[in-house]
Parts: C-alpha cells; sequence; structure tokens
C-alpha cells in the first residue's frame, strides 16, 4: 500500500516532525526599511506565536544576485527560508527568478495553492502572484507578497500548518 491508498501517513509524518523549525525570514525590497517593514515582522510574529524560532531576519534589494547569495546562506543556516516581497509582475519583481534558480527540488503545490486561496479573497488579481516554494539543500523555502493580507492568508493557510512536516521531510536521513 502507498502514501495515496493510507490517509493515516501524512498524520504519522506529522507526529515525527520537529515541535519547532529554525527559521529565517527575508523581505525583498528597495524601499522598506526595517521601520516600514510589515510583511517580515509579521512573519516573525506569526512563527515564534507558534512556537517556531526565528534564527535571522533580513531585508535585501530586489537584486536577483543579491537573493540568491542571501537565500543560499540562509539554506545553510536554518530549516526554513520565508522571503515575502518582489512576487509580482513588476520589472523589479525578481524574487521567484532567484529563488528558482536555487531550488534542488521544487513545491509547484505551494505556489498553486496560494493562488488558489488568494483567488477566494481577491478575485482575478490572484494571477499577479508568482509565489513559488521548494528546497534548496535541507532547507524548505517559500516565498509570499509582500502584502500583509498575503502573507496572513499564507502563514495560516499554508506555511504554519505543515511548516514542521516539510521540515521533517527535507531533512529526512539528516543526523
Amino acid at each position: 500500500m502507498d502514501q495515496a491508498d493510507n490517509p493515516t501517513i501524512p498524520q504519522q509524518h506529522r507526529g515525527q516532525a520537529p515541535a519547532a523549525a529554525r527559521c529565517a525570514v527575508v523581505t525583498v525590497s528597495d524601499t522598506r526599511t526595517a521601520e516600514t517593514d510589515r510583511g517580515g515582522p509579521l512573519i516573525v510574529q506569526m512563527l515564534e506565536g507558534a512556537g517556531h524560532l526565528v534564527v535571522r531576519r533580513e531585508i535585501v534589494a530586489d537584486s536577483r544576485p543579491e537573493i540568491e547569495a542571501l537565500v543560499a546562506a540562509l539554506a545553510v543556516q536554518a530549516d526554513a527560508v520565508l522571503v515575502t516581497g518582489g512576487t509580482g509582475i513588476a520589472p523589479r519583481d525578481v524574487t521567484c527568478e532567484a529563488l528558482t534558480a536555487l531550488f534542488d527540488k521544487p513545491m509547484p503545490g505551494y505556489g498553486e495553492l496560494f493562488r488558489m486561496l488568494s483567488f477566494q479573497e481577491i478575485g482575478a488579481a490572484a494571477m499577479l502572484s508568482r509565489a513559488v516554494g521548494g528546497v534548496v539543500g535541507r532547507a524548505v523555502v517559500l516565498s509570499m507578497p509582500g502584502s500583509p493580507a498575503a502573507v496572513r492568508l499564507a502563514m495560516e493557510r499554508l506555511v504554519l500548518p505543515e511548516l514542521a512536516h516539510l521540515v521533517w521531510e527535507a531533512r529526512k536521513g539528516v543526523g
């Protein structure tokens, strides 16, 4: 019997997942500062509220090389890297290209689910989000738009319910 035939498999995996993940939070923006950023602090607040540990909090410019270098470094230090901002279609929005270039294993379902949930809230404008997720090395990397409403949606409906399980899956076999 494979996992698809056994609905208890996901619950068993969740039971083996760590209680808390070590997370890094990155805001991608040319205009936000620590004082004006609203998405990053919300992610930190929600992670800590759920019992996860935030090990780094960074703001990086909308620059593909800078995003790639920072996320690659953080993926070595953390179980998960959560990125907010730069997921739209404006010319300066390069977060998705930077992250996709780093992915060892893409998780297309994350972006698909985010857009589905977003569509339920904002309608057809959800197609403007290019949120992506994947694994870099042994770290889970998930992006979300920069707006607090989008951050809250992603965190409440996708990230927090599954984060420990995602981390466990990405780190299987690692001592």
